[in-house]
């Protein structure tokens, strides 16, 4: 009985380890899957998904390059999305457009950078037409996820990417944490 115990433990820490690690791999082939689906759609103006059975397609390349990320977003942000790569939140202006676009990602994955952008950084989306737009960070919040304050009918060009907070958490929580940004201009 005494054998059992720790052994038990042992291997119920390697299947938790296991899953931890595989979650982690799967995000970081979907990025070179949804890189190589980018480029393409760049290349010939057509959205194409990153594997055949994929219900989403690329719409964004989101870079910081102070910071050395990037990371491609998918068209929506469902549960299945969010996943494989950040998301477009739905019914939120596109990058460079009037209004605020909203994308976003789990913190423990593809926005696990942004707990380092500092005010002033500036980040660059590149939409799936090819146009880049800059914006510069202005300010960050935390918020819960139902009173985020994000104003859809803003009349400026705004950014806000969106994750879960506290960053150190291991399990979900109700408050959000936002990177405010506004636009500069476009590339």
């Amino acid at each position: 009985m005494n054998r059992i115990a720790p052994a038990l433990l042992a291997v119920a820490g390697l299947i938790l380890f296991g899953h931890g690690a595989y979650i982690h791999a799967k995000a970081l082939l979907a990025q070179v899957l949804l890189e190589r689906a980018f480029t393409e759609t760049l290349a010939t103006g057509h959205a194409t998904k990153p594997w055949s059975w994929a219900d989403t397609w690329p719409v964004a390349r989101i870079e910081i390059k102070r910071l050395d990320v990037s990371a491609i977003v998918l068209a929506g942000s469902s549960g299945q999305a969010l996943a494989f790569g950040p998301g477009h939140v739905e019914q939120t202006a596109d990058a460079g457009e009037r209004g605020v676009a909203v994308y976003a990602a789990h913190r423990d994955t593809h926005f696990r950078f942004l707990k380092d952008v500092a005010i002033g950084d500036e980040i660059d989306v590149t939409r799936g037409d090819g146009r880049t737009f800059r914006y510069r960070t202005d300010g960050t919040s935390v918020v819960r996820f139902d009173a985020t304050g994000i104003d859809p009918g803003s009349r400026g060009h705004e950014l806000v990417l969106s994750t879960c907070w506290p960053f150190d958490a291991v399990t979900p929580g109700p408050e959000r944490y936002l990177v405010h940004a506004t636009m500069l201009g476009a590339d």
